[in-house]
């Protein structure tokens, strides 16, 4: 029987001593210190004295021999050394009772307090002993400096956390406040949650410091990292979370200085084509230019000129540059912010076909009659000179009144003309461009491209690609050719309009395919296609441009079609998430000007229709959206309707539309 006996239990982490009042079997019922009786399992006891008190005595004598039992029992604990005892049985490989372990503490005499005092510090401390089966277990050393590690480092941690999170609400409310020196480890840590969220490495470390900040939702950890001027406002996330560099290391930029200096290698054996008239033409804000043109008259005929950069001729395919290049895919352009797949004074000055500079070229001389048929063509390494650094619009203004442009034009006039004939489809849409005005308002422009000064360079670059790839097809060489079947189905242009037809189309083409085997570019009207006319901009054009010079050259290619297929396995899902992130990118900004502007009324003109919705095309952005159905209002595929902003958030991506 247990009436009478000192009972301890443990209730909400801690050692409970209490009085057995009555031992009902398997329930105790106990009084407590606080003078409250509650019942116990009895399997919930740690430990049972031996000796027992007179139940029959007063209320208040029990109270204060329970009080008195208890503190004395937590002076004894304080007084037991766990590192002393664990040291004297660790390399015993058994398990211990509470006695013989209190006698190790206390001496051979021990009593129930002392045993009391001995389990109450093996409990508190928890790092020497484990209790398995109603009995203590030493840890061995490597167990107790992992536990003293992770021990310190949870300290560290809380530290951390009270530390930022008050750093935290000073940034939130626009105070200043001195920055804890685990800002970096903050701030990193606000960058993961800002990416990933809830995928985020140390998301719940994250959102234990954010909730001890009292911010609950994580998405406002960008606005912190605003408010900070680690990212801008208008960052684009997803080019981080890609991992595309934004900058070059230093060693990149030193080979980069190296390479800018040297002179390309056989220059005397590359043709001479300074005396030709070459132009480039591009847009305004254009600083590096990989293809120039020229025209010359010779007798009825007609010889055009295409000139491309040649950057294998500059660019090791072991240097550093060349493997930052790869990794990079592609220059990206964005509004506000460019990112060069090579460094400036390469991308923009040594390899740039710069007015009034001699540069290397890969040029391609093809002779047309006066029917624009093409007669012969041939690639060669050449030099030339650019005369004329052009924009589309000077262009444009130029000529009617330009003889060499109207020739230029009429020719590309016929060439498409042809592509046509041969199966081609157009689907040319002006392209939207973003500016950023000085007060952070936005200007949106759709730029038409079927300009005769875009049409010309389209066209001609078309027409390089084109003989690139049926040159390399003839001559067995090795490249990456771009191929296309032709769509599911062609569609006609009806009353619905070009915009309609257009995003119709595109839905019915199948996909691109980058394969070391020629075959057709339906979409072109092409038996073989190719890129090879941007190898400043994009790494699989420097790629062909190194098969294409090298065998012209007789120097050799550089990769045989294993390496080229590795090429391609490498970078083409770069080229994809990347084309991703640039149309992500455009709807961003076209979402945040409808934010600056959410009061105004916009054309659309319904694509598809739905069981609950509609997917439309906004014609003023030409992006697509959704709008929802509307009881007794029905629209149909091609229809044009206004629509106005009920919510919009660029960035989440969220654009809700109403009916005007």
């Amino acid at each position: 029987m247990n009436q009478g006996k000192i009972i301890e239990y443990i209730e909400h982490d801690r050692f409970l001593c209490t009085l057995c009042l009555e031992d009902k079997g398997n329930k105790l019922h106990l009084l407590t210190p606080s003078n409250k009786e509650v019942n116990l399992s009895t399997n919930r006891a740690v430990l049972i004295s031996r000796s027992a008190l007179d139940t029959h005595k007063s209320r208040e004598e029990l109270l204060e021999k329970l009080r008195q039992t208890e503190d004395y029992r937590n002076t004894l604990k304080n007084a037991v050394n766990v590192r002393e005892i664990s040291e004297l049985v660790r390399d015993e490989d058994e398990s211990f009772d509470h006695k013989y372990l209190a006698q190790l503490a206390f001496g051979e005499d021990v009593t129930d307090d002392h045993i009391s005092a001995l389990v109450r510090a093996l409990f508190d401390d928890r790092l020497y002993f484990r209790m398995k089966d109603g009995r203590f277990l030493a840890n061995s050393a490597e167990h107790i400096d992992k536990t003293v590690r992770k021990r310190e480092e949870e300290s560290l941690r809380e530290q951390k956390i009270t530390e930022g999170s008050l750093w935290l609400k000073a940034v939130k409310n626009g105070a200043d406040t001195h920055e804890p020196a685990c800002k970096e480890e903050i701030v990193d840590l606000l960058i993961q949650m800002a990416l990933y969220g809830s995928d985020a490495r140390d998301y719940k470390y994250g959102k234990e410091l954010l909730a001890k900040s009292e911010i609950f939702d994580i998405r406002e950890s960008r606005n912190l990292l605003i408010s900070m001027g680690v990212w801008e406002e208008n960052e684009n996330i997803d080019l981080i979370r890609m991992g595309i560099s934004v900058s070059f290391t230093s060693k990149q930029l030193a080979e980069a200085v190296n390479l800018s200096k040297t002179t390309a290698e056989g220059y005397d054996e590359r043709r001479d084509l300074r005396y030709l008239s070459a132009i480039t033409i591009d847009g305004p804000y254009t600083r590096d230019f990989d293809d120039a043109i020229s025209l010359e008259t010779d007798g009825d005929n007609l010889q055009l000129g295409i000139h491309i950069s040649d950057v294998s001729a500059v660019i090791p395919v072991d240097s550093i540059i060349n493997r930052e290049a790869a990794a990079r895919a592609s220059s990206h352009y964005f509004p506000g912010r460019e990112i060069p797949m090579m460094p400036p004074n390469l991308s923009n000055e040594r390899l740039s076909l710069i007015k009034d500079n001699d540069r290397p070229a890969l040029s391609l001389l093809a002779r047309f009659d006066t029917g624009g048929n093409l007669l012969e063509y041939e690639f060669s390494p050449s030099i030339i000179r650019v005369r004329h650094q052009l924009t589309y619009d000077e262009v444009n203004e130029a000529l009617p009144c330009e003889n060499n442009f109207q020739k230029m034009h009429d020719l590309c006039r016929i060439l498409l003309r042809d592509r046509m004939n041969r199966g081609a489809i157009s689907l040319t849409l002006p392209e939207l461009h973003v500016s950023i005005n000085p007060d952070s308002s936005l200007s949106l422009k759709l730029v038409e491209q079927d300009t005769p000064s875009r049409k010309i360079v389209a066209e001609f670059m078309i027409l390089y690609n084109h003989l690139a790839a049926e040159f390399c097809k003839n001559n067995e060489i090795p490249v990456l050719f771009r191929t296309q079947p032709e769509p599911n189905e062609i569609l006609t242009i009806d009353e619905s309009g070009y915009i309609y037809y257009v995003f119709r189309q595109r839905r019915k083409l199948r996909p691109l395919v980058i394969d070391t085997s020629p075959a057709v570019h339906g979409v072109l009207g092409l038996d073989a296609y190719t890129h090879v006319t941007s190898p400043i901009r994009r790494y699989l054009d420097l790629v062909v441009q190194r098969q294409l010079g090298g065998f012209i050259s007789g120097t050799g290619v550089a990769y045989n079609k294993k390496e080229l297929e590795e090429i391609r396995m490498s970078v083409s899902p770069i080229i994809r998430e990347v084309g991703n992130i640039k149309r992500k990118r455009l709807r961003y900004w076209v979402l945040k000007f409808l934010s600056q502007n959410p009061c105004e009324n916009y054309r659309a003109i319904v694509i598809e229709e739905f069981k609950n919705k509609y997917s439309i095309v906004l014609c003023d952005f030409l992006i697509t959206a959704e709008i929802k159905r509307k009881p007794g209002f029905i629209l149909h595929p091609g229809e044009e309707i206004s629509v106005n902003i009920k919510k919009v958030s660029p960035w989440d991506d969220l654009l809700e539309l109403g009916y005007v």
